[in-house]
């Protein structure tokens, strides 16, 4: 059986008309053969290499259509970059201006043309050195940009006098930074800037508020003393009271005594020597021996008296003087000795203090403040133990070669862990509204830490809050 040939669809029977056009010069090649005609080129090119080239077009087209949508997204975030950086330029207020190597300006942000009172068109291509008001700010301008940094560091602030808007100058800061090409070679100079003027207004407000803050702190402290003192009045009254009535008490007797020797001596005057039995027998009854025995004792202890008031009186006027008293030489032991007594005049009977303290802990500072410290730690215990049917507070203490230690444990509940670290915060408080500021261990961590020391808030594994209190012996920054 015969099989049928296919026709080539590139050579068809009938080959279409052609336009007449006119007849070109073939062109030489360099072998000096001549170029064929682009009908000759087309001539036995069948339908596979068309559809190669077809593809390849779809390729080609494909790729142009990617790298412009890619071109179309880069120029989008361009666009956003420059919106962006334009954006913050406009937002600064420090000054901002880019300057070649030879100090002409490029760029500059609104806040420069601002204080210049130029636009950035006008500004664009003049020198900056010009903007300056005398020669001296120009020179030293000049040489900034001469003696430039080799790194990428800026240089040292410098004051310099920049021309207003008004005509007028304006002190301002400036600090410039080297712009280098990829090289390392210096192509220009970024210069930042900040009107002085603002730095010194704001340095004023700084240390107002710094004032403001200290004067409220001294109150708050003075307060505070006053609420710590209101509250140990009883104590300190029951306290002066012992000393008074054994001197009103010997001043009486005292008084009886002098009556008593008044009628001996008159007897004496009057009698004369002639009647020694009659004295003898008057000094017997109106007992003239035992006066001058107890004569001496009750001198000693009104004397005793007197210096315990005036001690007490002193311990009151120190707690309750402000903050300004000169370092001293004391003994803390002294001091602990005197705050707990006060606290516990006015505690109920059966809170009970135990100290061990060395006889002399030499310390230098103030006594008032560290006075108020330990009450207000005695004061925290008597409080923190007032639910428990034995409350007991310890105190004990220790000296070192440099230091002094003293160390307050209570048998109360503890100190809770979450106000473990807020507890010197000031105004933090763990007591009911109404019983407590908030500012006692809050002051009492300042006082010490202007001494030198710390303080430093714990529970005992066996139970109760301990409140360690370390000093330097020599005052530390109170001196």
């Amino acid at each position: 059986m015969a099989m049928a040939t296919a026709t080539s669809i590139s050579s068809p029977a009938v080959e279409p008309a052609r336009p007449m056009t006119a007849k070109r010069p073939a062109r030489p090649l360099l072998d000096g053969s001549l170029l064929p005609e682009p009908a000759q080129l087309l001539d036995g090119v069948n339908e596979k290499v068309w559809i190669e080239v077809i593809q390849k077009m779809d390729e080609v087209y494909n790729d142009l259509l990617q790298y412009e949508v890619a071109l179309e997204q880069n120029n989008a975030a361009l666009e956003e970059s420059h919106r962006f950086i334009a954006s913050i330029l406009a937002s600064m207020s420090d000054i901002l201006v880019v300057c070649d190597r030879h100090g002409r300006i490029e760029e500059v942000n609104p806040a420069f043309q601002r204080y210049t009172g130029r636009t950035e068109s006008a500004l664009k291509g003049t020198l900056i050195f010009d903007l300056f008001t005398d020669p001296a700010a120009r020179q030293t301008a000049e040489s900034l940009f001469i003696h430039a940094p080799s790194g990428d560091q800026g240089g040292q602030d410098v004051e310099l006098l920049l021309q207003a808007e008004d005509g007028g100058a304006v002190p301002v800061s400036f600090n410039w930074t080297p712009r280098l090409s990829g090289t390392g070679k210096l192509i220009g100079m970024v210069v930042t800037g900040r009107p002085v003027g603002e730095l010194r207004r704001a340095y004023r407000e700084l240390r107002q508020t710094h004032e403001d803050l200290k004067r409220t702190q001294q109150q708050l402290l003075h307060s505070e003393k006053m609420a710590s003192l209101g509250r140990l009045v009883a104590g300190v009254a029951h306290e002066l009271n012992n000393p008074i009535s054994f001197v009103l008490g010997n001043v009486l007797a005292l008084q009886r005594y002098a009556g008593r020797l008044q009628t001996y001596l008159e007897a004496v005057h009057n009698r004369g020597c002639d009647c020694i039995p009659e004295l003898e027998e008057l000094r017997s009854e109106l007992r003239i021996d035992r006066i001058m025995e107890d004569m001496s004792p009750l001198i000693d202890g009104m004397i005793e008296g007197a210096e315990r008031t005036r001690d007490i009186v002193d311990g009151l006027k120190r707690f309750s003087a402000l903050d300004r008293e000169a370092a001293e030489r004391f003994n803390l032991a002294e001091v602990v000795e005197r705050a707990v007594r006060w606290v516990a005049k006015s505690a109920p009977p059966h809170f009970a203090v135990h100290t061990e303290l060395p006889e002399a802990l030499p310390l230098r500072g103030s006594p008032g403040q560290l006075q108020q410290v330990v009450m207000n730690l005695v004061q925290n215990a008597l409080q923190a133990t007032a639910a428990q049917p034995a409350p007991l507070l310890e105190i004990s203490g220790e000296l070192g070669e440099r230091e002094v230690r003293l160390t307050f444990h209570d048998n109360g509940p503890g100190i809770p862990d979450e106000a473990l670290g807020h507890l010197f915060d000031p105004f933090f408080t763990t007591k009911p509204v109404g019983e407590g500021t908030g500012l006692g261990l809050s002051i009492s961590y300042g006082i010490v830490e202007r001494h030198g020391g710390r303080i430093v808030a714990s529970n005992h594994p066996q139970g109760g809050a301990v409140f360690r209190l370390t000093l330097p012996r020599d005052g530390g920054t109170a001196a």
